[in-house]
């Protein structure tokens, strides 16, 4: 699969709740502000056990990049009355993801801005 090919089935294999089959390397890498994840076991691990936050999410995609070996897509991520804003950049080699570097804010009620 191309870069296109392999983001798109990325976000409908998320929107399915399929994750086991998202196609990842074994040497898999994913990075966010919550920090990195080394390894396709250990990804698909984390997932497994906050299937709670990472399942149920419908995603508005609002632009798309694509290389020969990456992408960059930036969303909605949307799940009940939760929307989060974010850009991912998807690494790929060999016909599978092999990393993706997430950028995204984590809002906490401490951290929101006071209106002028």
């Amino acid at each position: 699969m191309n870069a296109k090919e392999l983001t798109e089935r990325w976000f409908h294999l998320w929107e399915l709740g399929d994750f086991l089959l998202l196609p990842l390397s074994e040497d898999f890498k994913h990075t966010s502000p919550y920090g990195t994840i080394d390894g396709k076991k250990a990804y698909i691990g984390l997932v497994m056990a906050n299937e709670d936050k990472f399942l149920g999410h419908r995603f508005e995609i609002h632009d798309t990049l694509y290389e020969e070996d990456k992408s960059c897509t930036r969303y909605t991520a949307v799940q009940k009355d939760l929307r989060l804003e974010v850009t991912e950049w998807h690494h790929i080699k060999d016909g599978s993801i092999q990393e993706v570097i997430a950028y995204y804010n984590i809002e906490t009620q401490e951290r929101k801005l006071s209106s002028l």
